[in-house]
């Protein structure tokens, strides 16, 4: 899910507060464009991992492949993929200095599975049928369904029962001031300005040298970069156009991560012009994708042709497209969207025009949105681009487009499922255009209960070619991230990305590892 969206909206931060750049090499500053709104597992803080503040039972390594964390050891399967059993690792212990046992983990699942927490990703868990203690090192997960991909789920975050328990899970103060296993620890949470993180000393995998993180709120991308040029900040997340002002800088060392990370339109369903089949089919066949990743990215990407990347195994293999204007006008003239003397086409009175919503600060989203508008208008579709906080944008984004961001990694369904199945149908930032295709809702289905590989890529495969037909969005870019970082610590690398970025990902996903160099 899109990371501000998921967490809350974008901050509204001041150019300055977020601490000094360019200090002691055991403090690092880094510059991100948005905060969470909660920072706990409860609601969905960290639960993809690499969360500073908490570990999961298991988490994945550069490669993004599980590895045990919590646990001792990847779980033992049985019961035909029906039972996963863990073993917790011993001697570990939360912040406070209380020792993590199988309770937590317990608490922390079925918090997450009751419906009274607010936690938007609660469907991601849906195979869970019971979790339960044995003893005080074990935990046993029994599910409903085969459930392939379950164990890449088990990164959520765990949290202490002995003080989340006494409190409301959507209210509580918990919420503000998180206590965990992880390597650091929450020192302040200035809104909108910085969060400042300490290094654990009772970590289970060691002090980290590093001792002090603050996590500076920067939305706007220009005030980052003239920041971080100024030393304010040591580091920045940066659109390609601003991380490449720095490549003669030889203090600083730009890294690009690939990702699942995209840009897409949302069609809503309701809008009598977004919701129409032959709209939809014309802007997915006008869209010029290449011009995009060229002009806009600078090449950190690629032409996104659905929710997938292209060199992602599970991608349906060619399902690929360029622009096509005599197709997109082919098919709105068969549908009855006649051209007028204005450029732009109409039916029975209704105009072919709808608002495309995106986020103001988010300079590769609005780039984005006015090339997707300047696309649009040669078919005869008029597209007005209009920038909103998230504030404003969430109440509306049921009926009105908007240039949104997803993509997960670690296994198709992890990504697909929220945003397009009819029973999430506007739930939140779930679904946001309300897609409903019952092919799709049945792929999603076998992909998510199959075992068998072949079986799931053919699930996998139908649905990639539905959406071809029937999109529900205008699927752009595939983005990779670019962080420009000075030059002063051993240890930091990127993983492959998933839409959340920055905050909680970067070259700063393993600063635990890191070492200051001499």
């Amino acid at each position: 899910m899109v990371a501000a969206m998921v967490t809350g909206a974008v901050a509204c931060s001041a150019p300055g507060g977020g601490g000094s750049g360019g200090g002691a090499a055991d403090s690092v500053v880094i510059g991100v464009a948005s905060e969470p709104d909660t920072l706990s597992p409860l609601l969905g803080y960290g639960k993809d991992g690499n969360s500073k503040i908490f570990d999961g039972l298991l988490a994945r390594d550069a490669e993004l492949k599980l590895r045990p964390a919590l646990a001792k050891a990847l779980p033992e399967v049985g019961d035909g993929g029906r039972r996963y059993t863990f073993t917790l690792r011993d001697g570990v212990t939360f912040s406070d200095g209380r020792p993590l046992t199988a309770a937590d983990v317990v608490f922390t699942y079925r918090t997450v599975l009751d419906e009274k927490t607010n936690n938007p990703s609660r469907s991601e868990l849906d195979a869970v049928r019971e979790v339960r203690a044995a003893g005080d090192d074990k935990v046993v997960f029994t599910l409903k369904y085969p459930y392939a991909a379950f164990a890449g789920r088990t990164v959520l975050p765990i949290v202490p029962e002995h003080i989340a328990g006494k409190q409301d899970p959507n209210t509580g103060s918990f919420n503000t001031e998180p206590v965990g296993t992880g390597p650091y620890v929450l020192a302040g949470w200035s809104k909108g300005e910085k969060l400042t993180f300490k290094a654990n000393p009772r970590y289970w995998g060691g002090e980290p040298a590093v001792k002090k993180v603050t996590m500076a709120i920067v939305e706007d991308d220009d005030v980052r970069a003239t920041r971080l040029r100024s030393g304010d900040l040591d580091g920045a997340i940066l659109p390609p156009n601003l991380a490449a002002t720095f490549d003669g800088d030889r203090a600083k060392r730009t890294y690009e991560a690939t990702s699942y990370d995209y840009r897409t339109v949302t069609l809503p369903t309701a809008g009598e012009v977004t919701g129409d089949r032959a709209i939809r089919r014309a802007l997915d066949a006008v869209v010029d994708r290449e011009a995009m990743v060229d002009q806009i990215l600078d090449g950190a990407g690629r032409p996104a042709y659905g929710p997938l990347p292209s060199d992602d195994p599970w991608f349906a293999k060619g399902i690929e497209r360029g622009q096509d204007l005599d197709k997109a006008k082919r098919l709105l003239d068969q549908a009855g969207w006649k051209a007028r003397a204005d450029g732009v086409r109409a039916r029975n009175g209704t105009r072919a025009a709808f608002t495309l919503l995106y986020p103001s600060g988010d300079k590769v989203r609005q780039e984005h949105a006015l090339a997707y508008a300047s696309d649009a208008k040669k078919a005869g579709i008029d597209v007005k681009a209009e920038s909103a906080t998230w504030e404003v944008i969430e109440p509306r984004m049921k009926n009105t487009a908007v240039l949104a961001g997803f993509g997960s990694t670690g296994d198709p369904d992890f990504g697909l499922y929220t945003m397009l199945h009819s029973s999430l149908a506007g739930d939140g930032f779930n679904n946001m255009g309300r897609y409903d295709n019952p092919t799709v809702d049945r792929a999603l289905d076998t992909g998510r209960r199959g075992q068998d590989p072949a079986q799931r890529k053919e699930a996998y495969d139908t649905l990639q070619r539905a959406l071809v037909e029937d999109p529900g969005y205008t699927f752009l870019t595939h983005i990779d991230h670019l962080y420009v970082l000075a030059d002063r610590w051993d240890g930091p690398t990127t993983q492959v990305e998933p839409h959340e970025h920055g905050f909680a990902s970067g070259p700063w996903w393993n600063i635990e590892d890191w070492r200051p160099r001499a």
